[in-house]
């Protein structure tokens, strides 16, 4: 499966970041990771070539992973987006339209499979 777009993973913990990196660069797709919300509406500034937002909800800063979903979803609408968390499990009403969300502990492959498939040319 040939995916077009790059993934921004944003997760505060390193290890679970660059599990999940790792995952999706396996899959083909180019993956740039932040630790946190400032590095990652940083990252989306100066590329155009992010299609997905994998975040996680808890991370230190002004803005959480939730709160970057917006931000993401108002500036950047053809970005989608992927939530993931351990202690929320956020309803359709709590997340942007349109976003999937994973609970910790997650299996990276598999999600990392579902990423590649969102961002499949029709």
């Amino acid at each position: 499966m040939i995916c077009q777009k790059a993934v921004l993973v944003v997760e505060d913990e390193t290890l679970i970041r660059m599990t999940a990196a790792d995952a999706i660069r396996d899959t083909g797709l180019e993956v740039f990771e932040a630790a946190n919300a400032q590095q990652a509406i940083a990252i989306l500034e100066e590329r155009d070539d992010i299609g997905l937002l994998f975040t996680d909800i808890d991370m230190p800063g002004h803005m959480n992973g939730m709160e970057l979903s917006f931000v993401v979803s108002d500036r950047w609408p053809p970005i989608s987006t992927v939530i993931a968390s351990g202690k929320h499990s956020p309803g359709a009403d709590d997340m942007p339209a349109e976003a999937s969300f994973y609970g910790k502990p997650y299996d990276a492959d598999g999600v990392a499979q579902r990423i590649c498939a969102m961002l499949a040319p029709a």
